[in-house]
């Protein structure tokens, strides 16, 4: 993970920080189609090897893919998906999903998703974890999470954009009465 995101109190910053990266991105859209090996990786984006490596590493170093030895002779290692790196393909649907609706400079599609069972389209949303509905920006509220950190550098910190979390009061602010509320009319981001 890149040490400048990795303090941040941002889920958000933290991920760019192991994902930030274009040949990243592509590395682990060819990990879900299934390829695990250097070279496969390497024939599949033309990617330089040594930018190939590097990424790689950076991948395992995260936790995102582990290195498994498959060859003596010479040595070689395939790179498998953990489960870290596969709860990444929501992510992943997710861009995808974007990038047919606004870059697809009128053609449409030119890869689409389809539920192996079946066949049908995948469909990638955002819902409610409550009661189901699809949510769009306009839905929402940034608030104070659980694992926002007491003691964050007074320059990364973003309480005051964001809300209270909902029925939660927490860390020293909420201890002493002073839960900071987001400025009236606008939203965290």
């Amino acid at each position: 993970m890149k040490h400048e995101f990795a303090d941040w109190p941002c889920s958000v910053a933290r991920a760019a920080g192991v994902f930030g990266d274009s040949w990243t991105l592509l590395i682990l859209r060819d990990a879900m189609y299934g390829l695990t090996r250097y070279d496969e990786f390497q024939r599949s984006l033309h990617i330089a090897r040594n930018t190939l490596s590097d990424r790689l590493g950076k991948l395992v170093d995260a936790g995102v893919m582990t290195k498994r030895f498959y060859q003596d002779n010479p040595p070689r290692y395939e790179y498998l998906l953990t489960e870290m790196g596969r709860d990444f393909f929501p992510v992943l649907a997710a861009m995808l999903s974007w990038g047919d609706k606004w870059l697809d400079g009128g053609g449409g599609a030119p890869v689409t998703l389809c539920h192996h069972g079946d066949g049908h389209g995948i469909v990638s949303r955002v819902i409610c974890e409550q009661c189901g509905d699809p949510v769009g920006h306009e839905d929402i509220r940034f608030c104070v999470g659980p694992g926002y950190p007491d003691d964050v550098r007074p320059e990364l910190d973003m309480r005051s954009r964001l809300e209270p979390a909902p029925g939660a009061a927490r860390g020293a602010d909420a201890a002493a009465g002073r839960a900071r509320p987001a400025k009236p009319g606008r939203r965290a981001g």
